[in-house]
């Protein structure tokens, strides 16, 4: 498949913090990515970059060909019109416009308006009874279905999504959620940002940000990544129990094709192998803290506040700690007054919002 967006080494600096610091990757037409990473990372920077709503400092970004770098103000409108469907967390309707208007809006900057492509653009969203109403007489989950609407009614290349389901409840969630799922299924391209992890196992592959950096991008599924999670922490407990991480230890352990996992960690820059031996790397010891830190923490929550009893902690948490974000992980560690053990005496390592970290 043919590449729709490169990034090359791309810097942005807001004074003198980089927001983004020499990020390079590629999307190929067609393909769901999601954009993952802790507040301040850098997610929104970069969309607002592809989208041609923020410059870059350095470096390039070509979407279908186009440098939008090299694009004026004129450029720039002719470019977001023809080229991209925005759906913001926080919808950008206009207050004053029906539904079915602010659709129509979108098709004016866009140099032609169709009222009948507008009107089945809100059927397909599920608002064909909505066409007339104003933004404050459409439920949250209902405007934004309209800037699902919107942002495909100039058939865009590129979907670019800011947390499109991080305002809504959880029924509202879902119909977003199938509307993307259809429209990937199309052939639509779509770059998503997003803290959810259930969001983020939607998507082709997960591009994580930290700190400005390109982290990782990951292409696998949610079984393939259990499975890695599972190696990389098991090497975190050999490292608090003082054992020699190899992968006869690790075979013992109950992990199923230990030399293939390791191979497929070591792959994805998390580890190193030397023979037998298996050596985290700097990536993978921040990568196997975090597992560990939320498998604790689920640990803990489970049983002090839902009373689970012990025997059924430990399936609980296996299931509970892929689907906590980062900023939830930082919730339920103030939520429990920033505990230091486990259920089971274990340490829980600090987290940013710990006052012993």
């Amino acid at each position: 498949m043919a590449a729709l967006v490169q990034i090359e080494n791309l810097r942005k600096e807001f004074g003198n913090v980089r927001a983004l610091d020499g990020v390079s990757f590629q999307v190929n037409a067609g393909e769901w990515i999601a954009i993952m990473g802790p507040s301040g990372s850098g997610k929104t920077t970069l969309i607002n970059i592809l989208g041609g709503l923020d410059t870059a400092t350095s470096g390039q970004a070509i979407v279908d060909g186009v440098d939008v770098a090299r694009l004026d103000e004129a450029g720039l409108t002719r470019f977001r019109a023809e080229k991209i469907g925005f759906v913001f967390q926080q919808f950008h309707l206009v207050p004053y416009l029906t539904a079915l208007e602010n659709v129509m809006l979108a098709q004016y900057f866009h140099s032609t308006t169709d009222e009948a492509e507008a009107r089945e653009a809100l059927r397909r969203v599920g608002l064909g009874e909505r066409i007339e109403h104003l933004p404050a007489q459409l439920s949250g989950g209902e405007q934004q279905r309209v800037a699902v609407a919107r942002a495909l009614i100039n058939h865009p290349k590129l979907i670019l999504a800011d947390e499109p389901t991080g305002n809504l409840d959880e029924a509202n969630a879902e119909t977003v959620t199938r509307l993307l799922r259809e429209l990937h299924a199309e052939g639509h391209t779509i770059l998503m940002v997003t803290h959810a992890p259930s969001m983020g196992q939607l998507a082709d592959r997960r591009i994580e940000l930290a700190h400005g950096h390109l982290m990782q991008i990951v292409e696998m599924s949610a079984e393939e990544e259990e499975r890695l999670d599972h190696l990389l922490e098991q090497m975190w407990i050999f490292g608090e129990e003082g054992v020699t991480p190899e992968l006869a230890r690790m075979r013992q352990s109950g992990i199923h094709d230990a030399a293939g996992t390791a191979a497929r960690l070591r792959d994805l820059g998390l580890l190193e192998l030397r023979g037998s031996e298996v050596t985290l790397t700097e990536r993978g010891v921040h990568r196997a803290r975090d597992i560990v830190r939320r498998r604790r923490l689920a640990e803990r929550l489970l049983t002090d506040t839902f009373s689970i009893a012990d025997t059924e902690t430990d399936s609980h948490a296996c299931k509970f700690e892929h689907i906590i974000s980062p900023e939830l992980d930082q919730r339920i560690c103030s939520f429990l007054g920033h505990p230091k053990s486990c259920p089971h005496g274990n340490p829980i390592p600090p987290g940013h919002c710990c006052p012993h970290a």
